[in-house]
């Protein structure tokens, strides 16, 4: 069993695994040269380059793990709410959903047929790497979907969500319920095309207070992690201190730490009885090796060696990271949990 694989099922490891969010995309030049030719939504509809911009990463770092490359809102098109993205502002969605009958409207049976791009890309990559490592499989968390089709895009305030939460939320539970039975559905989908592990990303969830959390959102990931069973997976969600004992009811093996609290507080207000994942902040990548080597350093101390540590970033990597330092990250992860001496970290990058 992998390193990454032990970790997510609470076993010994050699060292800490690591695999970092969005480890594909802007801040690696091959992936910005592929996008000068196709559109991010190509990319994802095109098993060949999706695979291709998955190992990207893969055959440049020594990640212990790799993520499909896809998109969280590719479900929505086949549920009947089209959207592209904006250059320089992220997804439009062109009918936002905020009616009965918007929500009477969506398709929610059988989504993954229509995504079987996703599947048939997850098919490639796995042939690719042969058992070198494993594969994770993702969806979006209903709350996060349904915020960004609600309000038609990103938001700040969630003002139309959160208006319909409180309004009507008997109309809120119908949407939830129909993303959910979608997310589920689209997790198992990957997991039977290859993926090792499946995560859910609630990136917006922690905008929401507990009790909101409690009436609004649990019951509905609730229902995602019973129909996966005993599929291997990760819960994830940002600005989610005060939700972490929540997220662990909703469910999943591993539950993701952002950078806004310590990674030993976090584990200890979960239980030790799950796993964590995390929780560098993006922007230490931007800092010098040595400040990296610190922030790593302290995150495993933070462990303390504890089965079930899996380190990332408490999100995505940013667009203009600079490569050696995600490299650098990398090592020094692998290095430092297996306790190897070192030299000075400006040595170790080439001196930079």
């Amino acid at each position: 069993m992998s390193r990454f694989l032990r970790a997510v099922n609470g076993r010994p490891v050699d060292c800490t695994p690591v695999w970092f969010m969005r480890q594909a995309g802007r801040y690696m030049p091959a992936y910005r040269k592929l996008r000068e030719k196709h559109t991010l939504l190509d990319i994802c509809r095109h098993p060949e380059l999706a695979c291709e911009v998955t190992m990207q990463p893969l055959q440049r770092f020594n990640f212990d793990a790799g993520i499909i490359f896809a998109d969280i809102l590719l479900p929505l098109q086949p549920m009947g709410v089209p959207f592209d993205f904006a250059q320089g502002e992220g997804p439009v969605i062109e009918r936002p959903v905020r009616t009965s009958a918007d929500v009477d409207g969506l398709r929610s049976e059988e989504i993954y047929a229509d995504l079987a791009f996703v599947m048939d890309a997850i098919k490639l990559v796995c042939a690719e790497l042969k058992g070198r490592l494993p594969l994770i499989g993702f969806a979006g968390a209903p709350f996060t979907l349904a915020s960004y089709m609600i309000e038609g895009g990103g938001s700040r305030h969630y003002l139309r969500t959160k208006t319909m939460m409180y309004s009507e939320p008997h109309l809120w539970h119908r949407l939830m319920e129909k993303l959910s039975r979608v997310v589920g559905e689209l997790l198992l989908a990957q997991h039977r095309a290859g993926a090792a592990v499946v995560q859910l990303f609630d990136s917006w969830v922690g905008c929401l207070s507990p009790g909101d959390y409690r009436e609004f959102v649990l019951p509905h990931v609730t229902r995602i992690f019973d129909m996966l069973g005993s599929v291997p997976s990760i819960h994830f969600g940002t600005g989610n201190a005060e939700l972490l004992p929540l997220m662990k009811q909703a469910g999943g093996r591993v539950i993701g730490l952002d950078w806004r609290i310590d990674l030993d507080v976090g584990w200890e207000r979960l239980g030790h009885d799950v796993g964590v994942q995390g929780n560098l902040d993006p922007l230490v990548l931007f800092a010098p090796p040595a400040v990296i080597e610190q922030r790593v350093s302290d995150i495993l101390r933070r462990a303390d060696g504890r089965p079930g540590h899996i380190f990332n970033l408490g999100h995505g990597i940013l667009p203009d990271t600079p490569e050696e330092h995600v490299k650098f990250a990398v090592d020094a992860v692998h290095r430092l949990s297996a306790g190897v001496p070192s030299t000075s970290a400006e040595a170790r990058l080439g001196g930079r």
